[in-house]
């Protein structure tokens, strides 16, 4: 049989859709649906159940489907191990990182490493949601969350502390039963930070709702209501005001993470301490600025 017919099957089992193995495979549906045709007649059994227009694993497909999750991994696994070897400070390091905290704290950093190792590519997603570094979807993770599964070596970097913002003025001009809130939405409406908003917020009305801090951030600006905001995106915006000087309504864990196959790869392990470095300094800044503001 063609191997690589295997991993078209693979996505499909994984994804549960033609449409959604094709969006993470990269190719059209009909593509995905001809590599599994051909898979089926060189095994000579049945995988799909084409009834209806969701396809259905039969019961040899969640076998097949087993054995080919296992492959997958094994494969992942000889990838990682090979990348943990590599000595050249050259290549592409993916890092995972809530966007805001990228933006504030890794950008610059991170482009002075790539000045200074030309061969160096780096990947920056700003994502809210938790890449798995054990499917390859990155190879470093910065995290609000101390990740509990996988072969993982984990570092704590420090705490970042959520604080209520407003918009100059907004508190002086509204009386405190009027108070009105920003929340979050999409993947972040289940963030920590937004279920402490909600308890102080005690059934006063959320206005507006975003899915990202930038936005929440700049809905505060504008006057629409009070927001809870890491310490850091108010430095040095005026724009913003605390509600509550000095009050921190909740803090959360900032932890680096990579895949302990390959934490010992040259470029990782470049990219890496200049994490830690540019936290360092960051954090730094941000104890400074809170000290002047005090």
């Amino acid at each position: 049989m063609n191997w690589d017919d295997l991993q078209y099957f693979s996505a499909l089992a994984g994804t549960g859709s033609l449409s959604a193995a094709a969006r993470a495979l990269g190719v059209e549906h009909a593509t995905v649906a001809r590599r599994i045709s051909a898979l089926e007649a060189s095994l000579g059994i049945g995988l799909v159940d084409r009834r209806g227009r969701r396809w259905t694993l039969t019961a040899e497909g969640e076998h097949i489907a087993a054995i080919a999750l296992r492959m997958g991994q094994e494969a992942q696994a000889a990838q990682r191990s090979a990348r943990g070897a590599q000595t050249e400070l050259a290549g592409i390091v993916t890092l995972s990182a809530p966007p805001a905290l990228a933006a504030a704290c890794l950008t610059q950093p991170l482009a002075n490493l790539q000045k200074r190792h030309p061969g160096l590519v780096i990947r920056i997603r700003g994502e809210v949601r938790m890449a798995s570094l054990e499917h390859s979807e990155a190879d470093i993770a910065m995290r609000m969350s101390r990740p509990e599964k996988g072969d993982l070596t984990r570092l704590k970097l420090g705490d970042v502390h959520f604080k209520l913002y407003a918009s100059p003025g907004y508190t002086a001009d509204t009386t405190e039963t009027d108070w009105r809130f920003i929340g979050s939405d999409g993947e972040l409406s289940q963030a920590p930070q937004q279920r402490a908003l909600a308890d102080y917020a005690a059934g006063r009305p959320f206005v507006m709702q975003a899915n990202s801090m930038e936005l929440q951030a700049s809905a505060t600006r504008a006057g629409a209501g009070i927001a809870a905001l890491p310490e850091f995106m108010a430095h040095e915006q005026p724009a913003l005001a605390e509600v509550r000087p000095g009050h921190v309504l909740m803090s959360r864990e900032v932890w680096l993470v990579v895949h302990t196959d390959i934490k010992r790869a040259a470029p990782v392990r470049a990219v890496m301490e200049q994490v830690r470095e540019a936290w360092r300094e960051f954090h730094t800044r941000a104890e400074r600025h809170s000290h002047n503001t005090a």
